[in-house]
């Protein structure tokens, strides 16, 4: 496997879709975001201050509800439990999707807070299958600032190190400093645009294609 591409839960279902056709036939992984749901719990969390423990497990389970509804709509896909599960789909020819609480009960590898997300998630498990990290948003990638103020400006190239001052961007707080830790990379690129993810995990290196490689080797 060379790729594990984290599916943001902004793209469901429609964008979602349309990326996980395009990834057919590559070795690749597709893990989910929770998206609404776990946005939701974290608007109860506000009001009822939940351990963080609950929340964390809660929010996994999101990611599982989504990856169990994105594999039920797509015929050359299959949810896959284990990474020898996905090993087994990947040589059907399918695309595999973690479902990932089982999984992470028993690793239980991270923090339990919001500042780990399904993006910090998804690099521990790239880190083991000893993949590369793609996560697919709604956004082009890391901005100067809030891409949604005029004059915010994409970052191409940033250091995890650097990136440890920014706080949550449209990545969780606690990614860089696990990249750090792992000594890795990955890519943070727009879902929206299928092509563009291509171009990362085929390698094609085109110059005009628009992510941010965050850098923490």
């Amino acid at each position: 496997m060379n790729w594990v591409v984290k599916v943001g839960g902004s793209l469901f279902p429609d964008h979602a879709v349309n990326l996980c056709k395009i990834l057919v036939g590559k070795k690749v992984m597709i893990i989910c975001g929770g998206g609404a749901w776990a946005n939701l719990i974290r608007k109860y969390d506000k009001n009822m201050n939940f351990s963080g423990t609950a929340t964390h497990k809660s929010a996994i389970l999101c990611m599982d509800i989504l990856g169990i509804l994105l594999a039920d709509k797509l015929p050359f896909t299959k949810e896959v439990y284990s990474f020898e599960d996905a090993e087994r789909v990947m040589d059907a020819g399918k695309l595999p999707i973690l479902i990932p609480s089982r999984l992470l009960d028993d690793l239980d590898p991270l923090e339990h807070s919001w500042k780990v997300t399904s993006d910090s998630i998804s690099l521990y498990i790239a880190h083991q299958l000893k993949a590369k990290l793609l996560i697919a948003t709604d956004v082009d990638g890391i901005y100067d600032h809030q891409p949604s103020q005029d004059g915010a400006q994409l970052i191409k190239n940033i250091s995890a190190k650097k990136l440890l001052n920014f706080g949550e961007t449209s990545v969780d707080e606690f990614l860089a400093k696990l990249l750090l830790q792992y000594e890795s990379d990955c890519y943070v690129i727009n879902g929206k645009y299928p092509e563009r993810v291509l171009s990362i995990i085929e390698e094609k290196n085109d110059e005009d294609n628009k992510y941010t490689l965050i850098g923490g080797t």
